[in-house]
């Protein structure tokens, strides 16, 4: 583990010291595009610089459509649980902590100002383009969500119900998935690690999906080297319109998501991690759909972080069609692409390591138009290459409620 980060460390130093973007105008340009004028800084342990903006004064507000947006402080809504199951929690009694990033050991930001993590100048210098900035991944998919196509490959939810997957290009995914409603709210509890990831440009995410077509809302951890320059695992909530190819982006690298926490920071870094065959450590995340403004609001535990506003979205205005659960591993890499990468999919365990070992979402659920809160009437797990990576919805009995375990090694004898 130490010799791994020592390599990514130095190869990204080098990275920027030999490549990459060598425009000084520019980059100073989208520093300052990036970094408001802060009331307040802390300096983390961790390396990190929080800066506590004026809430009116964020990146959000650079958006064409947002100039002269109001700030929404709380959501228009309060979904109910609908529960009325007996089921048991699948898994075993959990050692969780609440949230904590690093830098709150450091300090506080004050009322009225967000925490937004500061970018670094190596941070740009480290990306292929600042157009991309946030955004690199897919520039296609192998199938498009509302049509037929010849490489699209279809998930039974049950014996009348089938939803078609979009699978993109240098994305290597492991979900549970549910679809067949209009679905205005998901939420679930996501063990947290730091998988080993092998190369520069891959990453490893723990998520939620909330979908329309190629548009998505998505929230969760993630290991990304290349945007963060290390290995830790960050909080981070993403949005896009057409599969990652030209809209959105992770976090605040682009216009968009409206922040009103002071509490957490997007891209900040996430602890405690969970233990191989040891503690198990956990985060609640939520995303709801504001009827009234279109917006998509994301919740951490009980800290309300921000939305993305409808103004910015097309279909997600309304309802999501489909959720996912589950994790994501993005590499040049993956399908068909030899060597396969040796990036870690959740703790790098197969999904059958089961509890302590594999990494798990517990209580999925989502919200549709009943306004209530509940596990999602048709499932079923996927994993777009089994032999690198898995998903198992393990139930121990039928007392009990299933637990949706993810994971894999990626390259192995079996995935070469």
């Amino acid at each position: 583990m130490v010799k791994r980060f020592i390599f990514i460390f130095l190869a990204l130093n080098l990275l920027v010291s030999s490549g990459g973007l060598d425009d000084h105008a520019e980059v100073d340009q989208k520093l300052k595009l990036l970094n408001k004028p802060a009331l307040k800084s802390i300096k983390s342990e961790d390396g990190d610089i929080i800066d506590c903006v004026d809430i009116y004064k964020q990146p959000a507000f650079d958006h064409p459509t947002l100039r002269n947006h109001t700030i929404q402080k709380k959501p228009n809504f309060n979904y109910k649980d609908g529960e009325t199951s007996s089921m048991k929690n699948g898994s075993s009694s959990l050692a969780v902590a609440p949230l904590s990033q690093t830098w709150q050991k450091s300090g506080s930001c004050l009322e009225g100002t967000i925490a937004i993590r500061r970018t670094r100048r190596e941070d740009l210098l480290r990306a292929a383009s600042l157009e991309h900035l946030g955004r690199d991944g897919p520039q296609q998919t192998t199938s498009a969500s509302n049509t037929t196509h010849k490489n699209g490959r279809f998930i039974n939810l049950d014996n009348e119900t089938k939803v078609e997957i979009s699978e993109f290009a240098g994305h290597s995914s492991a979900f549970l998935i549910t679809a067949g409603y209009n679905y205005i709210g998901a939420r679930g509890f996501i063990n947290v690690w730091g998988p080993r990831v092998e190369l520069l440009d891959d990453y490893s995410s723990g998520q939620i999906w909330l979908k329309h077509g190629l548009e998505s809302v998505e929230a969760g951890w993630m290991v990304n080297p290349k945007l963060f320059g290390d290995t830790r695992t960050r909080l981070f909530g993403r949005w896009t319109l057409d599969g990652y190819q030209k809209t959105g982006c992770i976090n605040q690298f682009c216009a968009g998501f409206v922040q009103t926490s002071s509490r957490f920071a997007l891209g900040a870094v996430i602890e405690p991690l969970s233990q191989r065959g040891g503690a198990q450590y956990e985060i609640n995340i939520r995303m709801d759909h504001d009827a009234k403004s279109g917006s998509w609001w994301l919740q951490v535990g009980d800290e309300v972080i921000g939305y993305w506003p409808g103004s910015i979205l097309n279909y997600l205005r309304q309802s999501a069609i489909v959720v996912q659960w589950g994790g994501d591993v993005y590499s040049e890499k993956v399908k068909g692409s030899k060597p396969h990468t040796a990036t870690a999919m959740g703790s790098g365990e197969w999904a059958t390591g089961l509890w302590g070992f594999a990494s798990y979402i517990n209580k999925p659920r989502i919200v549709d138009y009943s306004l209530q809160v509940k596990y999602p009437e048709w499932i079923q797990s996927f994993a777009e290459e089994l032999d690198c990576y898995s998903a198992y919805n393990y139930q121990k009995s039928l007392a009990f409620e299933p637990t949706f375990y993810f994971g894999g090694p990626g390259r192995n004898h079996y995935c070469t």
